[in-house]
């Protein structure tokens, strides 16, 4: 493996403990009781007829294939954003067991690539999942990655917010939740977002702290 940054990590490891790790949470989830609220039509066919953008908090990453899968893999098609790294090839054979792509790539490396990549992806009718506290924090920060995706490709962000009624926390910089086998999981897709296109620098900061503002609120809200 060289030392370019800009260069992909890939491995069997990588690949193996990806595809366990994707039929742990598989089996996993299948105990859990979901409720799934929908108040921008994400879950319904048509009911927002082009690709979206899902912003969705790194520590609460755990249980949204599934409930993605369950809510709207029937009629659309997905994408998450995963990191060039070997934990971000774990993650996209992970995620893939749900019959979710990856886009690789981070603000840290290949970030150029991998927004191009995100375009492309929604050009091509897929949604894109993004983790915009992500890939090392700081937690429940958005940063301005997702807002220029949405300015420059017109595609809608529809923050997810997800609550467990019982869960464990891991010592991670994201407080990485873990719901308890058989405890109810509340996932809420929210209103869905316009970023308008040619934002000046004070309105680009607006939009992003009213992302920020809504992820943090919905986080919030009583279970």
């Amino acid at each position: 493996m060289s030392g370019n940054r800009s260069e992909i990590r890939e491995s069997g490891k990588a690949t193996l403990l990806g595809t366990l790790a994707g039929r742990l949470i598989q089996v996993w989830c299948s105990t859990l009781r979901f409720e799934i609220i929908d108040r921008c039509g994400i879950t319904t066919a048509g009911g927002i007829p082009r690709p979206v953008i899902y912003s969705l908090w790194h520590g609460n990453v755990f249980t949204l294939p599934a409930a993605w899968s369950r809510a709207c893999g029937k009629h659309r098609r997905a994408v998450v954003l995963a990191s060039a790294s070997h934990d971000g090839a774990t993650l996209a054979r992970a995620v893939s067991i749900f019959g979710i792509g990856a886009i690789r790539g981070s603000s840290s490396r290949r970030g150029v690539a991998a927004l191009i990549g995100l375009r492309k992806a929604l050009r091509e009718n897929f949604d894109t999942c993004i983790t915009p506290d992500g890939p090392r924090g700081p937690r429940h920060v958005v940063q301005q990655g997702i807002i220029k995706l949405a300015e420059t490709s017109g595609a809608l962000i529809v923050p997810i917010h997800v609550d467990y009624a019982s869960f464990r926390k891991v010592r991670s910089w994201d407080r990485f939740a873990i719901p308890a086998p058989g405890s109810k999981v509340r996932v809420i897709f929210d209103e869905a977002l316009a970023v308008p296109a040619g934002l000046s620098e004070d309105d680009f900061e607006t939009w992003r702290r009213r992302l920020e503002e809504t992820m943090i609120r919905g986080a919030a809200e009583p279970f």
